[in-house]
């Protein structure tokens, strides 16, 4: 701050630190290119004067926001929020920032989706598993001006990029593992429709058993992605269903689906693990390898898929489909 009491300029640190204003913008880039003991100068210079970049002017003078909208609509999904940190330490480490947009039944995606698109971010992130990928797909390519980018599923259409984990892989590591171990009756734990990406999971669970002789798979669906939930649905299904109780083997499509079939098969039901009932989940968090659980599940390779993004959005690869493979993590529940 001057001493009148006004805002610095750039024009004021410029002169104080015996460089030209253009010199003074390039030192507050990033990618600026600039000996750093010039930028050391006009930073210094800057801290004096209590001098910050006005972005917004910067945004209106080059039409790009660094602002980066990702789009989450299911918070209690627990391989989210450690994947939503490493998405934003990408992003900052860029010198974007993230634009985290709650999707619920009162923000729904349409409405975020066209929200973000008036707030001219320069790229938009779908994060999410509730909402219609088709619909939502539809919309992006008849009015985004901005990329817009799926992450962790599959998009609905192929001029849509999307980074996430090849189903037909991680379905049948598990499969094949399980039918090795001798496992005949299975029963598949569905979430919430509809979603490309589980529908997948189930699609090529359905083509492994009937291969096998198994015309037609068993579910239960649960409509949410909530442990409670899940529990409550799981435990009312083996209580009512003839064909889910002789089950040998429970193919969940997540873990937090796993985590709560394994407590009821456990402690509701009062059946061993895996002798009475195996239990298999999909996506690899943290919570599923703790010595409580332990469970057989196939790991998302998340940090390469937030990498894989973040090289898309920074233009430094082309945005397209792309398809990543895990790991199968054989423990005691199988």
């Amino acid at each position: 701050m001057k001493e009148d009491g006004a805002a610095a300029t750039a024009a004021d640190v410029a002169r104080l630190a015996g460089v030209s204003k253009w010199t003074v913008i390039r030192a507050f880039k990033t990618d600026g290119r600039i000996a750093e003991k010039t930028r050391r100068r006009v930073l210094d210079a800057a801290a004096t004067l209590n001098y910050q970049p006005n972005l917004l002017a910067r945004s209106l003078a080059t039409r790009r926001t660094h602002q980066v909208a990702i789009l989450v609509d299911d918070f209690d999904n627990p391989y989210k929020l450690p994947t939503l940190k490493r998405l934003t330490a990408g992003l900052q480490r860029e010198g974007l920032l993230a634009f985290l947009v709650n999707i619920n039944d009162d923000f729904t995606h349409s409405v975020a989706l066209s929200n973000a698109q008036q707030r001219r971010v320069d790229s938009v992130v779908f994060f999410g598993t509730a909402y219609d990928p088709t619909a939502a797909s539809a919309q992006i390519l008849r009015s985004s001006s901005q990329p817009t980018f799926v992450l962790a599923r599959e998009s609905a259409h192929d001029t849509l990029p999307s980074v996430f984990t090849d189903p037909v892989h991680g379905v049948t590591e598990l499969a094949e593992h399980v039918y090795e171990r001798g496992y005949r009756k299975p029963v598949f734990v569905a979430g919430p429709p509809p979603a490309a990406t589980p529908l997948g999971r189930r699609r090529q669970y359905q083509k492994f058993w009937k291969a096998r002789g198994l015309e037609t798979l068993p579910e239960i669906r649960v409509n949410v992605y909530d442990y409670k939930t899940a529990c409550r649905v799981i435990g009312e299904r083996f209580e009512s269903d003839p064909q889910i109780r002789a089950c040998d083997v429970l193919l969940c499509e997540n873990d937090i689906l796993a985590l709560a079939a394994l407590d009821v098969v456990r402690y509701d039901l009062g059946l061993k693990v895996p002798s009475d009932v195996a239990v298999v989940g999909f996506d690899g968090i943290d919570l599923a390898a703790s010595g409580s659980y332990r469970l057989t599940t196939y790991r998302q390779p998340f940090q390469e898929m937030v990498d894989e993004l973040i090289e898309m959005i920074t233009e430094r690869k082309p945005a397209r489909r792309l398809v990543l493979r895990g790991e199968a993590i054989i423990r005691s529940t199988t």
